[in-house]
């Protein structure tokens, strides 16, 4: 039995909710619920309302109606954009991208704390980047900079980790070689997963299930039981 099939409340939840911008709902009467230690997709295609799922669940955006819970703390969110904000061509190592989860447990004009950097080399580590480490993050390839990313997120300490489109831009080859290291990611450390991709096949063979996103609604976002 999985951490999800257990009767304990859920990490996040979202019942009846509304979601979008402006009058009209992008997704409508949503019903969703991640547990502990899932590993869940979200499919669907682009313009479907995936990332305007992700952003309610993470906060960023506001319930046009219905309710959410989240039985755990915002620090113990991770996310990782669909579009990094980062600067590929500035100079930064692949490990000082990584430490950038860091920054907001530091205390300004103190040094980078040893327990951190500790952190950072484990994170490095899950997304197999050790010996990358000094490289610089403009020389990676496209699958390199994204498993950076998400050694930054994983940096964080989260509970509940959301990616979106973190596919997009790679080959196949590497999108295997990321959603392979995310479920293992995911078996060793029971960290919740919940990864938004157009790609549904192959979140059907990494996940444990792939919740459905089109036509305003959500599909599959609670676990049948029974």
């Amino acid at each position: 039995m999985t951490a999800s099939d257990s009767p304990e409340r859920p990490l996040l939840a979202l019942q009846h909710a509304c979601l979008g911008y402006g009058p009209e709902p992008v997704l409508d009467d949503v019903h969703l619920r991640i547990g502990a230690g899932e590993f869940v997709g979200l499919a669907g295609p682009n313009g479907s309302g995936k990332t305007t799922l992700l952003r309610s669940m993470l906060g960023l955006l506001p319930l046009q109606d219905g309710n959410v819970e989240r039985h755990l703390p915002r620090t113990r969110l991770g996310y990782v954009p669909q579009h990094a904000s980062l600067d590929a061509y500035f100079p930064l190592s692949v490990w000082e991208v990584a430490a950038m989860g860091a920054y907001g447990r530091l205390r300004p004009w103190r040094l980078f704390p040893r327990g951190e950097r500790q952190r950072v080399d484990a994170a490095l580590a899950q997304v197999g980047l050790v010996r990358l480490g000094r490289s610089v993050f403009s020389h990676l390839s496209g699958g390199q900079r994204q498993r950076a990313l998400i050694a930054r997120a994983l940096t964080v300490d989260p509970a509940l980790l959301l990616l979106d489109e973190p596919f997009a831009g790679v080959d196949r080859d590497a999108r295997e070689d990321i959603a392979r290291q995310l479920e293992e990611i995911n078996r060793n450390s029971s960290l919740a997963i919940v990864i938004c991709s157009h790609d549904g096949d192959l979140l059907a063979r990494f996940c444990d299930r792939v919740i459905q996103v089109s036509d305003g609604r959500v599909h599959g976002g609670v676990r049948e039981t029974g």
